[in-house]
């Protein structure tokens, strides 16, 4: 049912220190938060305490990942209830960012995007930004009949939460929308749609 092998479907490549940045800001969610504890020997007292971590555990099943950050000692550590609320923060942070910062993010695919549409939009780099994948393959997703925005889809077809058209989940992504596009499966025989899948749990 997924419509498959679109080059604008993003890739993670993980998340590497860059030890020679001035300043480091993470953007973390929920299972993200690994992407950072596990950097081991990378997290030197040098780099922590240039580091600002923010951090939002969302639909993390890990209890204790806010704790194992602060534990980390950084120069700054930050946790929102949830993503819009780490977003305004980020989007602050970046703002007050100077010359050789390098900001990393971790979490779902949706999180990373809205993370990243910040980003872009204050100039940085899609290059030069470090991102990693953790957690649920759910996806946000576009509706492109009403333009309205679903977050966490994990089955396809599936109803547009704001026009109720069946839509069929494309693996084309838009980095401006940060989401995947959705598309009326029935169009041509209103009624006619398939049992939805579950293909991004």
């Amino acid at each position: 049912m997924l419509v498959a092998g679109i080059k604008s479907r993003p890739t993670y490549a993980g998340i590497a220190i860059d030890p020679h940045a001035r300043r480091h800001i993470f953007a973390l969610e929920g299972e993200g938060a690994l992407a950072l504890t596990e950097q081991g020997e990378a997290l030197t007292p040098a780099v922590l305490a240039r580091s600002e971590i923010l951090y939002t555990p969302s639909g993390s099943k890990g209890e204790d990942h806010d704790q194992r950050l602060a534990a980390l000692q950084p120069d700054m550590f930050w946790q929102g209830p949830t993503i819009a609320t780490l977003l305004f923060r980020l989007k602050g942070s970046l703002s007050n960012a100077t010359m050789g910062t390098r900001l990393y993010i971790a979490g779902t695919e949706g999180f990373i995007g809205q993370a990243m549409q910040i980003a872009l939009d204050l100039g940085m780099d899609f290059n030069s930004i470090p991102t990693e994948h953790r957690g649920s393959l759910a996806r946000r997703v576009q509706c492109v009949h009403c333009k309205g925005i679903t977050e966490n889809v994990t089955v396809s077809p599936f109803p547009c939460s704001h026009c109720g058209l069946p839509l069929l989940v494309r693996d084309h992504y838009s980095r401006r929308l940060a989401a995947f596009q959705g598309v009326n499966i029935d169009a041509e025989e209103p009624g006619t749609a398939p049992e939805p899948e579950e293909l991004f749990s």
